[in-house]
């Protein structure tokens, strides 16, 4: 996928990116987009004080989220990484268990996997779409029976190889879940992301392609699932019309109706948004060539953070220090799971695609152009 080149004008790079966002101004990297309908709703929450937990707007974007991923239900929540932890746990994720992932991911995906109090184990992802690898998920699960569930995350909107994953999992007894945290819009072979799996998570977040503020979803296929979801995400309590008393230990995990009123908002425009960056994809793939890193093959991506691959850190490092000092912001990949300090002594296999693609990717602007 990625072909090492030595052509790269960082000048060149910093005025194109300045003329196709028609301005001279710093440019973040994916900054959300407003317009006069979020204050509309935002408003007409307050007038109805409906502002908390519960409220017409959050049960609304449940509904329209749900449908536009093809799922049968949604269950809002705080954030994707609280999302992440419940979707783990009411599949029965506990203390001691050993969950797969991949090194090269949000930390959000390893620290909903250690809110179970599990140990996560970091298994490679391919180079062409950036998450787990299929055969290097077979690979060790061939050699371990130990292992309870398995967490692909879709990288920055690039759908892995999940059809295949699942197969995998269903072959060895191995739970899935998907953390489909930056893949909202996402498609593989025609399906939306989330699903394959026994539940999956969703993102909100302030830089994310649609935003509550803060805010996620949980993604089922299965409504028993999904009605437990919503009670552990409502403390847990048993409904009635007065009295307060809990089934079991809860969580205040529930979507504000202020965050979905915003959503709502959002919505409305997120197929505008989808096409938008699908046009910025293709001017930056005229315009980077091999560098760009484009959707892998099978999926239409969201775009959601677009990239580009350089020949190795020390161009990368220039190029990040070049580009952020001239008013374009670019990030690096993260860093790798495995070299942080909480994650170091996991388990982990031969992690050499993610090694390649931490030292080379940058993120550049990628927000709405409208």
């Amino acid at each position: 996928m990625f072909k090492e080149m030595t052509d790269i004008d960082f000048k060149e790079t910093v005025d194109f990116i300045h003329k196709i966002f028609d301005t001279d101004d710093f440019i973040p990297l994916h900054p959300p987009y407003f317009d006069n309908r979020e204050k509309e709703l935002l408003c007409e929450c307050i007038e109805s004080t409906f502002v908390s937990s519960v409220g017409k707007f959050v049960v609304e974007f449940e509904e329209k989220i749900a449908k536009f991923c093809g799922v049968k239900r949604a269950v809002a929540c705080v954030n994707g990484t609280n999302a992440l932890h419940l979707a783990l746990k009411i599949n029965g994720v506990k203390e001691g268990d050993k969950v797969i992932t991949q090194p090269l991911t949000f930390i959000a995906t390893a620290n909903a996997i250690k809110y179970c109090n599990a140990e996560p184990v970091f298994i490679d992802v391919d180079l062409d779409t950036m998450g787990l690898s299929p055969e290097k998920l077979e690979d060790y699960l061939k050699k371990h029976n130990d292992i309870k569930a398995v967490v692909p995350m879709h990288t920055f909107g690039h759908p892995c190889r999940i059809d295949e994953i699942k197969q995998v999992c269903e072959k060895y007894g191995v739970i899935l879940v998907e953390d489909c945290a930056e893949s909202l819009g996402s498609f593989y072979k025609g399906k939306h992301t989330g699903n394959w799996a026994e539940g999956s998570a969703v993102s909100f977040n302030g830089n994310k392609t649609i935003t509550t503020g803060g805010g996620g979803m949980l993604l089922f296929n299965d409504e028993k699932l999904a009605d437990y979801a919503k009670h552990l995400t409502t403390q847990a309590k048993i409904p009635h019309r007065w009295e307060f008393r809990h089934s079991e230990c809860g969580y205040n995990y529930r979507m504000p109706n202020l965050n979905a009123a915003l959503g709502l908002a959002q919505f409305e425009k997120i197929n505008k948004f989808l096409e938008n960056k699908r046009e910025l994809a293709s001017i930056y793939r005229e315009f980077f060539k091999e560098r760009f890193v484009d959707e892998p093959k099978n999926a239409k991506s969201n775009f959601w953070l677009q990239a580009v691959m350089l020949d190795n850190r020390k161009q990368r490092d220039e190029f990040l220090a070049y580009t952020n000092d001239n008013g374009v912001m670019t990030r690096p990949c993260w860093c790798l799971m495995t070299e942080l300090e909480m994650f170091k002594n996991c388990e982990c296999g031969d992690l050499t695609n993610s090694k390649y693609i931490e030292e080379r990717l940058v993120n550049i602007p990628s927000g709405v152009r409208l």
